[in-house]
């Protein structure tokens, strides 16, 4: 496992990071949720990604404790702020109120005493950027978040958080957008601001909801046991890549890519991973697994370098498919 530096800041990350989304304390039982935390630590993974709407706050208990007695130290832990946990309405959003409860129930969950990377989960337009600031600033100052991130802002709303950052002089660093072959919606002005500003990318999603791994046929049945065969992964699925699920023509591209990855010596998941790890703005991408044999595998895309040649090909056979307006964030 290789490991570099978020954006501007000291923080070092694995390249690849292991995120629970949908998975723990929904998707899959307890056992087989530490297995694969377990899965990620032998392959070297230090990163670990969460929040607390993730299964409706189970998925922070169930890290917790899959992590439990591991060297804290060694770990950089990650969690995020915004999207609504209970039903008050001060329950949800960037409120100073809502982020300084958050990061304490937070806490509470991962059973730790900080958090290294703490996400705004989604911009908040109804309440002062300024306020949300300096709720993020007290929380750093007060030792329970040691650096600050967004998650699918604009290049405007970025650019307007680190300059209250730096007035704060809060470690905004980090940017968490969804990032593949398919989806490149950051890289026309996410991804600028986020270099001008010091921010490093940990993207969600690399391999599409699994579109990029082949396993999709145009025609044919989901396989068993996929994602979109779950009542809840099926609703994430549409969500984010149904434009591509429903289409045959686009599944059909993807499929044009095995002999592209067999050339390169690489499984398809290993390459959608690979290539988003190419962007020198990636300090790491975040991988779901719902078995430890799924993390192993794409673990094992750390450190794989593609060649121009390989890339422009890729670029060449999803062409017609590829998603690039900025309009899209979030």
């Amino acid at each position: 496992m290789e490991h570099r530096k978020l954006g501007s800041s000291g923080l070092v990350l694995s390249e690849i990071a292991f995120g629970n989304w949908i998975t723990h304390g929904a998707q899959v039982d307890e056992t087989t949720a530490h297995e694969c935390v377990r899965a990620a630590l032998d392959a070297g993974i230090t990163t670990f990604d969460t929040a607390d709407v993730y299964s409706e706050t189970r998925a922070e208990s169930v890290l917790g404790k899959a992590l439990a007695g591991e060297r804290r130290e060694g770990l950089v832990l990650a969690t995020k702020v915004c999207h609504p946990v209970g039903p008050g309405p001060n329950d949800r959003g960037l409120s100073r109120k809502h982020i300084i409860e958050g990061c304490e129930a937070s806490l509470r969950r991962l059973g730790t005493d900080y958090v290294d990377l703490y996400y705004a989960h989604r911009f908040d337009a109804s309440v002062p950027l300024e306020e949300t600031m300096l709720a993020f600033a007290d929380l750093v100052r007060g030792g329970k978040a040691l650096y600050i991130g967004v998650s699918e802002w604009t290049a405007d709303q970025i650019t307007r958080a680190a300059g209250l950052a730096r007035e704060l002089r809060v470690p905004l660093v980090a940017s968490q957008p969804q990032y593949s072959m398919l989806w490149r919606v950051a890289e026309s002005q996410v991804i600028p601001a986020c270099d001008r500003e010091g921010l490093g990318q940990v993207v969600f999603s690399p391999l599409a909801q699994g579109i990029l791994t082949g396993k999709y046929l145009p025609g044919a049945e989901a396989p068993s046991g996929s994602r979109v065969t779950d009542p809840l992964g099926k609703g994430f699925v549409d969500m984010l890549v149904g434009r591509w699920m429903n289409d045959e023509s686009a599944l059909r591209a993807v499929q044009e890519l095995k002999p592209v990855a067999q050339e390169a010596g690489l499984t398809m998941s290993r390459l959608a991973i690979a290539w988003v790890l190419q962007n020198p703005s990636v300090t790491s991408a975040i991988i779901g697994a719902s078995r430890p044999e799924q993390v192993r595998e794409n673990a094992a895309a750390s450190g794989v370098r593609l060649e121009k040649e390989v890339m422009a090909r890729i670029d060449e056979v999803l062409a017609a498919h590829i998603e690039r307006d900025p309009a899209k964030t979030g």
